[in-house]
């Protein structure tokens, strides 16, 4: 996977090094092998898998649909209708929110979170928060890649994290 995976250097701002999981995503095989990896290693932990936008929708449907569970959808901010809770974190380069429709799932369901990349921690911490709110638990975190110099694991608290690949 590792060399399928492509970085930018200087985006979106000077000094940041983009890591583009896309590549990954566009072969199956290694794309089969994310979604077997993150569903088994959770397997009957979690009634939901919550994916993070944009690429932990596309985890998210391929967990939900391998282990035909509920899926849920963390937009960012104004991208949902209804009632939402919204949480606002920081970036590693500026600041973002993040919405969760309430109501989707029973109180007290077990939720799996998803998303591409684990940098900072901030989007992954303020999606748990989100999930709390809505009145359900979080029972782990996935990610395909984790920037470990960042310590993003840090910010996520004691919540179990699951990563593929670290750099």
């Amino acid at each position: 996977m590792n060399t399928l995976l492509a970085s930018y250097p200087d985006f979106p701002l000077p000094g940041i090094l983009f890591r583009d999981l896309n590549p990954v995503f566009a072969d199956a095989v290694a794309f089969r092998a994310i979604i077997d990896e993150l569903a088994e290693k959770h397997r009957g932990q979690f009634d939901a898998v919550a994916g993070i936008e944009a690429r932990g929708f596309l985890l998210a449907a391929g967990i939900g649909y391998a282990a035909q569970c509920a899926v849920l959808a963390v937009r960012k901010g104004g991208k949902l209708p209804g009632t939402v809770l919204t949480e606002e974190y920081d970036l590693e380069y500026g600041s973002a929110r993040l919405e969760l429709e309430v109501g989707q799932l029973p109180a007290g369901s077990r939720v799996l979170i998803v998303d591409d990349v684990l940098a900072t921690g901030g989007t992954v911490a303020a999606t748990a928060r989100l999930v709390e709110r809505a009145g359900y638990v979080t029972v782990g975190v996935g990610v395909v890649l984790e920037l470990a110099d960042l310590d993003g694991r840090s910010r996520v608290g004691a919540v179990p994290v699951h990563t593929i690949v670290a750099v």
